[in-house]
């Protein structure tokens, strides 16, 4: 992503709808713009039917914030959907499914 010179701040907005499929768009906001500017200028919820960005938790580069967060040029702005299986659980099935099964 190049670096704005025109003053304006170039955003990136991700979204994962599914494993293995991922939205991104490259935007040009005005500063100072927010969170909620990227996401409102992004299109996200036009292009997946049905998506309440209202409702999902969002960060940028990895780490949560509010949409109120001030945007700094080439930041990554990352809205999250909810997990379907707990974290603990999954790793606990991929285990069993991964174990040699016993002999009788």
């Amino acid at each position: 992503m190049a670096h704005a010179e025109d003053g304006a701040l170039r955003v990136e907005v991700v979204y994962c709808p599914r494993a293995g499929v991922v939205d991104s768009t490259e935007l040009a906001l005005p500063a100072p713009a927010t969170v909620a500017d990227a996401l409102a200028g992004s299109g996200l919820a036009a292009r997946h039917e049905g998506l309440a960005l209202d409702e999902l938790r969002v960060g940028v580069w990895g780490r949560l914030c509010g949409r109120d967060q001030a945007l700094r040029d080439g930041d990554r702005v990352e809205v999250y959907r909810p997990l379907t299986v707990d974290p603990k659980e999954a790793r606990r099935l991929r285990y069993r499914a991964q174990r040699p099964k016993a002999r009788r």
